[in-house]
């Protein structure tokens, strides 16, 4: 079972894809920290300091301006997640945030994809904040 959720950002695909990538730019709105740079194939740990919690993933397709694909989750039993980066016009951009890997006879199913898409929705919010705007204290304003 997957769970998609999509959100349109007022700039270009590239300044999207950079936004993730880039671990200069990904503490702006998501993360507090990436350990490198996303390239296909790399092992990166993305950290959460407010959580103290460190996320590995391994990033499994990245076609620039395109789209990203990245495993998470414990010993690599995850999901996959796929961003893909529907380019409207030079500064308009849809992101689409697909994750797979729910099992629907979870007795948790419901919960787990009702809080994964909140997450995903906050996380985009973010995003378009920093992006459009350049906000960047929101992906801190989360209390869980």
């Amino acid at each position: 079972m997957n769970n998609l959720t999509k959100m349109k950002i007022s700039k270009s695909a590239n300044e999207v894809f950079e936004a993730f990538v880039d671990p200069a730019k990904i503490r702006n709105f998501w993360f507090s920290s990436s350990s490198e740079r996303w390239v296909q194939g790399k092992k990166i740990t993305l950290i959460y300091d407010e959580y103290n919690a460190e996320v590995p993933i391994i990033v499994n397709k990245i076609e620039p301006n395109r789209k990203i694909a990245f495993q998470w989750g414990a010993n690599g039993e995850g999901h996959t997640v796929t961003f893909t980066l529907i380019d409207l016009d030079d500064s308009t951009t849809i992101v689409e945030v697909n994750e797979e890997g729910f099992n629907e006879n979870d007795a948790d199913f419901i919960s787990q994809i009702l809080d994964n898409k909140e997450g995903w929705v906050f996380m985009l919010t973010c995003l378009k904040a920093y992006l459009e705007s350049d906000v960047t204290t929101l992906r801190v304003g989360l209390v869980k």
